[in-house]
């Protein structure tokens, strides 16, 4: 591994790819495709912990390095501060793993009154922790996303590209009106549509 600006910049981009990869892939209540399931669950959990590990590495590195480069100390910020939206991520995949299995053990109280109303609450407790641990993945993303290209700026050449492919072709003027619009007394409230 090396520590120019460059490098650095494509660690933290890698990393964020990394946690849009995870949020992509969080279960979703009500989609038959991506229903929430104890082993996808757990998996994504254990995924998070290996982001986690990635993280703390890539601090490791430049906090040991002899050389430490002038923009070092960004990027061990940057990394570092995306450990605790990875740590709610988990904690909250942690909250749904712990209500997915209360509702496969209370599976065959379905139809009780009592149960019911539990089991009604375990699902909006996961609903709740995939929201926050959306939000969590989200934040921990877009930080490394705005740290990579504050470490290593987008070159002159792929900057023109973005706004070459980005720009709309000018909206034509709007034909002139010939007709004139009638005054409107002063006493009269005019709202428009």
């Amino acid at each position: 591994m090396n520590n120019t600006p460059v490098a650095d910049g494509r660690a933290l981009h890698a990393t964020a790819s990394a946690f849009d990869a995870q949020r992509s892939k969080l279960p979703v209540p009500g989609d038959p495709h991506r229903s929430p399931d104890t082993v996808a669950v757990a998996g994504q959990i254990s995924q998070l912990g290996t982001l986690i590990t990635t993280l703390g590495d890539q601090i490791l590195f430049r906090a040991n390095s002899a050389n430490q480069a002038p923009h070092s100390a960004r990027v061990i910020t940057s990394f570092a501060a995306a450990v605790g939206p990875a740590s709610q991520a988990i904690s909250a995949l942690g909250s749904v793993a712990n209500q997915l299995s209360f509702l496969d053990q209370t599976e065959h109280l379905r139809d009780q009154p009592d149960a019911r109303g539990a089991r009604d609450v375990a699902t909006l407790v996961i609903g709740n922790a995939l929201g926050m641990a959306d939000t969590a993945l989200r934040d921990a993303a877009d930080s490394l996303h705005a740290a990579s290209t504050t470490v290593a700026p987008p070159s002159v050449r792929l900057q023109a590209a973005r706004s070459r492919s980005t720009t709309a072709a000018p909206s034509p003027a709007p034909p002139p009106s010939s007709a004139t619009a009638a005054p409107v007394p002063p006493n009269r409230i005019t709202r428009s549509r």
